[in-house]
C-alpha cells in the first residue's frame, strides 16, 4: 500500500488487522489470553493496560478513521466519556458542556463531579456567545456533542476549536451520532473524539464498547488514568468490534439514505407535530450540518400529536422495535423521557425541549416502504382510539 491515506471502506476492512502468521487466515485471529510473558519480550502485555494484540490492532483502525495519532478502546461509551474527562479535570477545574447533553453524560456530571471538586456549566444554546460566556479562569475543557441526543442540534466545531484555542482549553466531542463516516472532528481542530462503539461502530446491537481517539500526548494522559480505573474491553468483544467495523461505512450510508426518506415522510404526516433531522432543509442547523458533515446520520426524532398515547403507539409497531440504544441494522424507537433521558428531572427535560410525545427513531437498513407501512399502521391503531 502506498503512502496515500486509504479511503474509509479500505480502513474499515484492512487497517488494524492482526496477521494470522500461523495459518494465513483472511481475518484477524483472536488472542484470548489474560496472562502474557514479561521476560525477553518487547511489550509487557496485560489486558487492563489496553495493549493486548487485538486491542492494539483495533486502536489503529479507530485512530486512522478519526484522523488522529492514537486511540483506546473501553468497556462502554460512558467509560470512555468519564475516563477522558477525568484525565483532564481535577479538583478546582471547570468544564463547559452543552445543555442538550446525552442523559448518561449529564447524570455523570451532575452526580459525580462535586465529589471530585470539579465545577461545570451548561451552555444554554449553540452559539459562540453561549459557550464563551460560561468560560471561567479555571475552565480546562470544552465538551460538545453533535448531533445532539435526541433533538439533533448541530454545534459548529470550527467555532468551538477556535474558542478553545483562545483560552488554551482541551476540546472533546461525543461523535457517536455522526460516526466517523459522517463527521471527522479532527478536520475542524477538535482534540479528543469519543464514541459509544456500541452504536454505529458495532452496528448489530450485540456489543457494548467505547472509544477515544486523540494525539499520542492526549492518549497517554488518558491511558495513565484508564489503567487505574480498569475500564478495558474483553478481547472477544474487541474481536467482534473489529469484525463489525468492516461493514460500518456500508451500513451507515444505507442508514443515512433511509433516515432522510423517513424524515421527509414524517414531516408531511398529519399526526406528526415536529421532525428533527439535520438533513431536512427546514432544520435550524441544516446549513451548518451540510458544511461539516458528509452525511446526516441514521438518527432522527419526531413528536407525535399530543392527543395520541405514546405507549400504545409504540406497542402497535410490528417491525420497528421499541428498544433501548440505537444504530443497529434493525430500526428501533424509544421515548427519551422514559429511557435515555429518564434520569433527568421533568424540569431538566423541559429545558432541553424533550417532551413526553418525543420519539427517537434509529433508522436501520430495511426497505423504507416497510418502515412507512409499520408507522402508518401504528398511527391508525392509536388515532382511531384517541382522536374523534
Amino acid at each position: 500500500m502506498n503512502s496515500k491515506i486509504p479511503g474509509p471502506n479500505t480502513i474499515c476492512t484492512h487497517i488494524g488487522e492482526v496477521e494470522d502468521q500461523q495459518f494465513k487466515g483472511a481475518i484477524s485471529p483472536l488472542f484470548m489470553s489474560s496472562s502474557y510473558a514479561y521476560e525477553d519480550v518487547e511489550v509487557k502485555r496485560y489486558p487492563r493496560y489496553f495493549n493486548t494484540p487485538n486491542q492494539e490492532a483495533l486502536c489503529k483502525k479507530i485512530a486512522m478513521l478519526e484522523k488522529s495519532e492514537a486511540a483506546l478502546i473501553f468497556g462502554s461509551g460512558m467509560a470512555a466519556v468519564s475516563t477522558a474527562m477525568l484525565a483532564f479535570l481535577h479538583k478546582g477545574d471547570h468544564v463547559v458542556l452543552p445543555q442538550t447533553l446525552y442523559g448518561g453524560t449529564y447524570n455523570f456530571v451532575v452526580e459525580e463531579f462535586h465529589k471530585f471538586g470539579i465545577e461545570y456549566s451548561f451552555a444554554e444554546g449553540f452559539s459562540e456567545a453561549d459557550f464563551s460566556e460560561k468560560i471561567r479562569d479555571n475552565t480546562k475543557v470544552l465538551f460538545v456533542e453533535t448531533p445532539s441526543n435526541p433533538l439533533m442540534r448541530i454545534t459548529d466545531l470550527e467555532m468551538i476549536s477556535k474558542l478553545a484555542k483562545q483560552h488554551d482549553l482541551v476540546t472533546m466531542i461525543d461523535n457517536t451520532f455522526a460516526s466517523p463516516v459522517n463527521q471527522t472532528p479532527a478536520d475542524f481542530g477538535i482534540d479528543i473524539m469519543i464514541h459509544s462503539a456500541t452504536k454505529y461502530m458495532g452496528g448489530h446491537s450485540d456489543i457494548c464498547a467505547g472509544t477515544v481517539a486523540a494525539s499520542e500526548e492526549h492518549i497517554k494522559k488518558i491511558w495513565n488514568l484508564a489503567k487505574n480505573l480498569g475500564g478495558s474491553l474483553s478481547d472477544y468483544t474487541v474481536w467482534l468490534l473489529e469484525r463489525s467495523m468492516k461493514t460500518m461505512v456500508l451500513r451507515v450510508k444505507a442508514q443515512n439514505k433511509n433516515a432522510k426518506k423517513m424524515a421527509k415522510w414524517l414531516e408531511n404526516h398529519a399526526l406528526v407535530e415536529n421532525v428533527y433531522y439535520p438533513g431536512l432543509k427546514n432544520h435550524a442547523d441544516y446549513p451548518l450540518a451540510k458544511k461539516q458533515m458528509s452525511g446526516y446520520t441514521g438518527m432522527l426524532s419526531f413528536e407525535i400529536n399530543e392527543a395520541l398515547n405514546v405507549g400504545k403507539f409504540l406497542k402497535a409497531l410490528k417491525l420497528i422495535k421499541p428498544s433501548m440504544s440505537l444504530a443497529g441494522v434493525e430500526s428501533t424507537i424509544l421515548s427519551p423521557a422514559k429511557t435515555s433521558h429518564g434520569l433527568l428531572s421533568p424540569e431538566a427535560r423541559k429545558e432541553q425541549g424533550i417532551s413526553d410525545g418525543l420519539l427517537r427513531f434509529s433508522v436501520g437498513i430495511e426497505e423504507t416502504e416497510d418502515l412507512i407501512a409499520d408507522l402508518e399502521g401504528a398511527f391508525e391503531a392509536v388515532s382511531n382510539k384517541n382522536l374523534v
